[in-house]
């Protein structure tokens, strides 16, 4: 074993001053500028080598040190000096010292703010925002909940957000920048680090949110990814004791129950399976039930708000009906947090029942008596018998079997619907399904979804139809164009002959949803953006959770689009109050109308106020609340 030497020693303490860091070897140039500025002093004055002045005393030791002391800091100073050539010597010794030793301080200023700018970049720092919303995870939803929350915060002063996910904080900036532009004001901040380290999770501050969004990323299994970050969120031993406001997605269903446990019940869980089966389904057998949606979902229009109302206390639900101008009631949210959307007219709202309505802003919901209705323009109610109804689904993903499972549901005795798709893996789950389905007559061919000889024959032969992705077999792009090009076949076969069926496509990727809307207007394109636009509602409200849970689930109450004539008379104006009332006796909600419009833009009236008048055609629907 080798010795170790007094050089292998001073190695090494010069390697542990090394270690430390900027500021201790600035210390330490410091303390050697000191001894050499001293030193030189003393040699100096003991010596009596400073040039004596023509009156008064030479300079005394702390002159010197001052002296010795400029010599090091500026290396122009020695230009200046006259007397011995001893001093001289001392003086040009003590420069030389300076200007290695300011270099050296020069070069580690230059690191130290380098090494700082470098840290910044990585986004380390601390968050220090308070009442804002966290979003843990990146995935292209981000984009879409960072404009529909800064359309939220614009009433709000000072509003925040802060993203922490496993990215270069400079490319999650250059790519909000680039796919958000303005944000009304919100402020963004990106931080670098593992939505399941609570270390890193602790830099964005979430015990001061207002909110916390977990968003699964995209990769084989995204699930865990989610309840991995709750675990690390709620079981963090320097969390707060308050419950947080979490929103989580789930994307399987199976998981949910695994997603409860881990959030100790403080996370709304959004399936989101469930819920793109749910919406496609609803969807596709109402044309012109997609905008209501996106209407009620997008913080650009009206949305669905939760609030006490003591004047109302004592009231019933069909007394709160009329009780607002501006704002459509649709619901209770009682006591004990059960939701009911649409309950019996005559239930009466408790003292700590909260109302659910429609309404353009939190801030227009206030009590104000609705306008009049004219009870002459009611029109009688008709029973309506449902028909069978046939269903075709192009393609097939992990999504099929909850759609048909739910579209089964809906329809009456009779309905068939016929699956259109290659490889073994829809015709084996149809097999299965077939025999889950009380309603529904499930068939199954084999083949490509863009071949146009195929589209030809069974096009005319459907009410509804569905375009799937195949998102489990194909990358997001390559799915899409598939998708894409089997909705321009459908949306040509449709013009040529002059048939109408609705339409309901899945796209993946958002910016493809904008080219499918160019090639067909009417039809809705189902995509992740819907997911973005419920959570970054639930994140509001919490409350929200239930109250689309309840709305999208076959049980209970859903929205409707109903033949205008079946509620007020035709072709005579009338204001909408007219139409609430007609709805209300029918123990129906009504919250607005679609017309036969040419400009898809303007077709949704979503929360009219009651007084507006309104003059409806055969063409024309009402959006009501119903349970059929």
């Amino acid at each position: 074993m080798k010795d170790i030497t007094i050089v292998d020693r001073l190695r090494y303490r010069f390697d542990r001053i090394m270690a430390r860091g900027p500021a201790a070897l600035i210390g330490w140039l410091a303390a050697v500028t000191a001894l050499v500025v001293v030193a030189a002093a003393v040699i100096v004055v003991g010596a009596d080598l400073a040039p004596k002045p023509e009156e008064g005393d030479p300079p005394g030791l702390l002159s010197t040190v001052w002296i010795a002391l400029m010599h090091a800091m500026d290396a122009g100073t020695v230009a200046g000096d006259s007397g011995s050539r001893a001093f001289l010597a001392v003086m040009f010794a003590v420069t030389l010292s300076g200007i290695f030793i300011v270099s050296i301080l020069v070069g580690l200023i230059t690191n130290g703010i380098q090494g700082r700018i470098e840290s910044l970049r990585k986004g380390r720092s601390l968050v220090c925002e308070d009442d804002h919303t966290v979003i843990l995870g990146w995935s292209p939803q981000v984009f879409s909940i960072l404009s529909e929350l800064a359309i939220a915060n614009e009433s709000r002063k000072n509003a925040s957000i802060a993203i922490l996910a496993d990215k270069d904080k400079v490319e999650m900036e250059d790519e909000i920048a680039a796919k958000c532009g303005s944000l009304r004001g919100t402020r963004v901040a990106c931080r670098t680090g593992s939505p399941i380290d609570p270390a890193d999770i602790a830099v964005v501050r979430p015990a001061a949110a207002r909110s916390i969004i977990v968003l699964a990323p995209d990769d084989d299994d995204p699930d865990a990814h989610v309840i991995k970050t709750m675990l690390a969120l709620v079981n963090d031993p320097d969390r707060k004791k308050e419950p947080y406001h979490i929103v989580a997605e789930i994307r399987d269903r199976q998981n949910l129950e695994a997603a409860k446990l881990a959030s100790k019940n403080e996370a709304q869980l959004v399936c989101t399976e469930d819920m793109l089966s749910q919406i496609t389904v609803q969807t596709c057998r109402q044309s012109g039930l997609s905008s209501v949606y996106s209407e009620l979902l997008d913080f650009g229009g009206d949305e669905i708000y939760v609030r006490a109302e003591p004047s109302l206390v004592g009231k019933s639900f069909s007394e709160a009906l009329m009780a607002y101008e501006s704002c459509s009631v649709i619901g209770l949210l009682t006591e004990d947090g059960e939701v009911h959307l649409k309950p019996p007219m005559e239930m009466l709202i408790g003292k700590s029942d909260k109302i659910i309505a429609v309404a353009e802003d939190d801030s227009t919901l206030l009590p104000s008596k609705a306008a009049p209705y004219q009870s002459t323009h009611i029109a009688e109610a008709k029973e309506t018998e449902k028909k069978p109804e046939k269903v075709l689904i192009l393609g097939w993903n992990r999504r099929a079997p909850r759609i048909l499972l739910e579209l089964d549901q809906y329809v009456a005795d009779g309905s068939s619907v016929t699956v259109v798709a290659e490889g073994d893996a829809a015709e084996s789950q149809i097999a299965e399904i077939r025999d889950m389905c009380t309603h529904l007559t499930v068939t199954y061919t084999r083949g490509g979804t863009t071949d146009r000889t195929l589209l030809d024959k069974l096009a005319s032969q459907f009410d509804h139809v569905v375009t799937l992705s195949y998102s489990d077999d194909l990358p997001a792009q390559k799915a899409d164009a598939r998708t894409l090009v089997t909705l321009l076949h459908l949306r040509d076969i449709e013009q040529k002959r002059g048939e109408t069926y609705s339409i309901v496509s899945e796209m993946l990727d958002v910016r493809n949803r904008q080219l499918a809307e160019v090639a067909q207007p009417d039809d809705f394109i189902v995509s992740d953006k819907l997911v973005s636009l419920l959570l970054a509602q639930i994140s509001e409200n919490k409350h929200l959770a239930a109250v689309y849970a309840d709305l999208f689930d076959p049980e209970g109450a859903e929205i409707y689009l109903k033949p205008a004539g079946d509620y007020v008379s035709l072709n005579q104006s009338t204001p909408f109050s007219t139409v609430v009332e007609s709805a209300r006796r029918r123990g129906e909600v009504a919250i607005g109308y679609l017309t036969a419009d040419a400009d898809p833009a303007k077709r949704t009236h979503v929360n009219p106020k009651k007084g507006k008048a309104v003059k409806l055609t055969q063409e024309d629907k009402v959006i009501v609340l119903a349970n059929e």
